[in-house]
């Protein structure tokens, strides 16, 4: 399955987010930051890494439901959903 590429910008975008989010993270922890600091952004890192996962599997299935060459499989799409769970 090959996915769109134009479609995944905000995708690509998210994650450039939470990568800079995680480099604050491990700044923090480096640099003994407030601990209710650090479990803030690492769960908003948590949550955009959920976010572009969810959206890349959308994506996916939804090129799965439009195209009829498509070599996955229901239990596949289903292992990828539930990987994020």
């Amino acid at each position: 399955m090959q996915l769109d590429p134009s479609e995944l910008t905000p995708v690509v975008n998210r994650l450039k987010r939470a990568q800079g989010q995680l480099a604050a993270v491990t700044r923090m922890l480096e640099e003994g930051g407030d601990c209710r600091a650090i479990v803030t952004q690492l769960a908003a890192v948590s949550k955009a890494l959920d976010k572009a996962g969810f959206a890349i599997i959308a994506s996916g299935l939804e090129q799965c439901l439009v195209r009829e060459d498509t070599t996955m499989d229901r239990k596949e799409l289903e292992k990828l959903f539930l990987s994020l769970a």
